[in-house]
């Protein structure tokens, strides 16, 4: 008999959304639903702005700080290496208050210093702000994937977390540090102000104001419960960050490297290799949305390996031709596969998760992953400028590195990496995480503590109380 986790690799029907039910769902969204999810898909994206503001201008900022494109990238490594420490500390905020106030505050820290970062003038200060930054920036993916996908009725998780992981996509002007974030993010501190708190914890906490439970005690309560997670728990959080730095090796070498590949490679200029990479963040917002949905009838991990196989098919297009339409293609192809597959995991990790704590054990796992793979631009720079080859640059044979080689096999082996840890991983396909109790109720910490008076119902749920009816 096969293995259990090959015989659950799809999920059983009954788990599965059923025909019509996705189109029915959709129109039972209120406004509130609506802003409260795209609240979150926009606090994704400008943490995005912030991340590739440097990745896109690798090469410029080696020119303004007379730095080599290896020491530019120590910046992008050090932001990585900090980002943990915001997962947790912004998660447990969020697990403790609420969504709402800490994503606030959260974006309040990113404008801090983001214009912070328009006022350093030396490589350190570039460096120091970049560092600090990367807290700020490691809480936003946890609370805005709670916030977005909990007010989600079950049968749209799936669309809905690969619409919110793309939500990094639309951030290709890398020369602005501050414009387009601080609009942004200004118009999302309003949006998020006034957009109610996640009806998760409007229930909990009134609930708790009538047992007259105040916040020291909530407080214990949660300490309590946490260290209980963490006893019960701590083989998949082991799990879930080994899962989540295959996935963050995955992307970074697909991409934080890549538009400097096109220059000093294929001789690209500057507007070209940017235009290209925009190319592949177009697949990668097609591949994030069809995995998403794909995921809703086959499974969470079914499509994230079927995804993977798409990336170490389109490795050849993507790093051996020379022209810009044969390249541009072979991006986006390859951000199909490698996005596709991250499309699946915001509602993977949020299923995946003790229900009481999606702010912070999705966040964790992510950001842990990010620092463990912080440092694989430096990989594919130093092993491009050891692995050397020679290339035709105005009809001169020209000795330079060789990304392409080692891009393709970091990629190829970071993919086998992923579809591996993929499959013999847990998967709870179509959990109700929104009846839970919260992480400062007494059993919180536990995966069966359902709420009294469960905020949410799926649309199959709801059918079936009319036809019994």
């Amino acid at each position: 008999m096969a293995p259990k986790f090959l015989r659950e690799l799809i999920p059983r029907r009954e788990k599965r959304a059923a025909s019509g039910s996705v189109v029915v769902a959709f129109k039972t969204l209120s406004w509130v639903q609506w802003v409260q999810f795209w609240s979150g898909w926009l606090a994704w994206t400008c943490d995005a702005i912030d991340f590739f503001a440097v990745s896109l201008t690798v090469n410029l900022l080696a020119k303004q700080f007379n730095q080599s494109t290896t020491s530019i990238t120590t910046a992008i490594t050090l932001t990585l290496l900090f980002r943990p420490a915001g997962a947790i500390i912004f998660g447990i905020l969020s697990d403790r208050f609420g969504r709402k106030w800490p994503l606030v505050f959260n974006l309040l820290l990113c404008c801090v210093f983001e214009l912070a970062t328009g006022f350093v003038n030396t490589f350190p200060q570039f460096l120091g702000v970049r560092a600090i930054f990367g807290i700020a920036m490691g809480g936003i993916w946890g609370l805005s994937s709670a916030s977005a996908l909990e007010n989600l009725p079950v049968e749209l998780r799936g669309i809905g977390s690969g619409v919110l992981q793309e939500g990094y996509a639309p951030n290709t002007d890398g020369g602005s540090f501050s414009g387009l974030h601080r609009a942004s993010a200004s118009l999302l501190h309003v949006i998020r102000m006034i957009v109610p708190e996640s009806a998760f914890f409007l229930r909990a906490k009134e609930q708790e104001r009538a047992r007259g439970t105040n916040t020291s005690q909530k407080t214990k309560t949660f300490i309590k419960e946490t260290k209980a997670m963490l006893k019960r728990h701590w083989l998949l959080c082991i799990y879930a960050v080994l899962l989540m730095t295959g996935f963050n090796f995955l992307s970074h070498g697909s991409q934080d490297l890549y538009p400097t590949f096109l220059e000093d490679s294929k001789s690209f200029s500057t507007h070209d290799a940017t235009v290209a990479t925009i190319i592949g963040n177009c697949g990668a917002v097609a591949g994030g949305a069809i995995a998403g949905t794909v995921s809703q009838y086959i499974g969470r991990r079914l499509t994230i390996v079927i995804f993977i196989l798409l990336v170490g098919a389109f490795i050849p297009l993507w790093v051996l031709p020379t022209s810009f339409s044969a390249l541009s293609a072979g991006a986006f192809c390859i951000q199909v596969g490698v996005q596709g597959a991250w499309g699946v995991i915001p509602i993977q990790l949020a299923e995946m998760s003790p229900p009481a704590f999606r702010a912070t054990f999705p966040g964790v796992a992510y950001q842990i992953g990010n620092m463990i793979s912080a440092a694989s631009a430096q990989i594919e720079a130093t092993g491009a400028a050891n692995l050397r080859t020679t290339i035709i640059k105005d009809g001169v044979p020209t000795s330079e590195p060789n990304y392409a080689t080692v891009q393709a096999i970091f990629i190829g082996v970071v993919s086998a990496f992923v579809a591996i840890i993929t499959i013999i991983g847990p998967e709870n396909h179509g959990s109700h995480f929104e009846n839970h109790k919260t992480a400062f109720e007494d059993g919180g910490g536990r995966d069966d503590a359902v709420a009294d008076n469960a905020s949410q119902t799926s649309y199959r749920e709801v059918n079936s109380e009319k036809n019994s009816a």
